[in-house]
């Protein structure tokens, strides 16, 4: 049984989902304590609970401490069979946050899934559905599953109601995966998200992003999405290279200029593209879970070359390497870091 500390290094939720998805995937059952200890409400939230029952029904596990507010929890899995499922967080919960503790153990199952999410689909803190469907799944369809992702219906604060689709056909083998270079930038795309909010929102952000990074009108769109419960926007900023699609996100918030959501997403961008690394900071933090289950399962190598670990990526790092028997390994290489794993 692995002993987990949930109030370590970062002490969020993360902790609880890498741990999840790695229990699930390697087979090893866990305790954490401590759940949350570092966030203003300690405690599983809704969204947590369904990352646990999520996984708890994909794998038949046996779960001690599932329930709203617990901080501890014990996890013993049984075998990922996938199937049909359907789970609803019943808030603006993340449903990309859901899917982070469940879909690494899915690309590997012993059949194929079809799983149904609804919540919040472009959340505070959580991957927005557009890196998921540009950046994460085309990446992790390089380890051998077939996984197709598709956006029913957009879900913001407060209302949620958002709904995501995730059909995964497993791979028997993982194939090895080493992203050290980006290669040559073939496209840039810039889009604007708006819900239920005036268009001049959208128009004051595109001209944000054509005056900090140069992008011209057939670079940019704006979308409108129907049938949404609250307001949203989300600005997208997409950098399609010869061996990764990185996107980067803001989310818009009441009482945010637009012009400042557009700053973070620009920001974000602009450090990406003068470190010369395969992908940012939070791309990092998602592929750690994926590749180490797939270097485990296969016995090759996997490797990525990112901007310095932010202490939410440390802490992954740190759950990470307590499933593993041979840690991955960080080594500094010019103005940014390189994680590899098994090899």
């Amino acid at each position: 049984m692995i002993h987990i500390d949930g109030s370590q290094g970062e002490g969020g939720g993360q902790i609880l989902r890498s741990a999840l998805a790695l229990s699930m995937a390697l087979g090893r059952p866990f305790t954490i304590t401590n759940i949350r200890a570092n966030r203003d409400k300690p405690g599983l939230m809704r969204q947590h609970v369904t990352a646990v029952q999520a996984a708890q029904a994909l794998c038949s596990a046996r779960v001690d401490g599932g329930a709203a507010g617990s901080r501890q929890l014990v996890f013993e899995p049984g075998t990922v069979r996938g199937g049909t499922h359907h789970f609803a967080i019943g808030t603006a919960g993340s449903t990309t946050l859901v899917l982070q503790a469940i879909l690494p153990a899915l690309l590997f199952a012993q059949e194929p899934s079809d799983i149904i999410i609804e919540g919040g689909t472009h959340a505070r803190w959580a991957p927005p559905f557009e890196f998921l469907q540009l950046a994460m799944i085309p990446l992790l369809n390089r380890l051998g599953p077939t996984v197709s992702v598709s956006l029913e219906r957009h879900g913001f604060y407060p209302a949620g109601g958002g709904r995501i689709r995730v059909k995964v056909d497993p791979a028997a083998s993982p194939s090895s995966f080493n992203l050290d270079t980006r290669g040559e930038i073939k496209a840039r795309h810039a889009s604007v998200l708006h819900a239920r909010l005036p268009v001049e929102i959208a128009d004051r952000q595109l001209k944000r992003i054509k005056s900090r990074l140069g992008w011209e009108v057939d670079r940019a769109s704006i979308a409108v999405p129907e049938g949404a419960l609250s307001p949203g926007n989300v600005v997208t900023l997409q950098i399609v290279s010869e061996h990764v699609t990185e996107v980067f996100c803001a989310i818009g918030e009441h009482g945010k200029r637009a012009e400042e959501v557009a700053d973070e997403a620009i920001d974000q961008v602009r450090e990406y593209l003068a470190d010369g690394v395969s992908v940012g900071c939070h791309f990092a933090d998602q592929l750690m879970v994926p590749l180490a289950i797939a270097s485990t399962k296969g016995g090759g190598s996997c490797s990525f070359r990112t901007l310095p670990l932010s202490r939410h990526a440390l802490t992954n790092v740190e759950i990470v390497n307590t499933f593993l028997n041979a840690p991955s390994r960080i080594c500094t290489e010019g103005p940014g870091v390189r994680w590899s794993v098994g090899g």
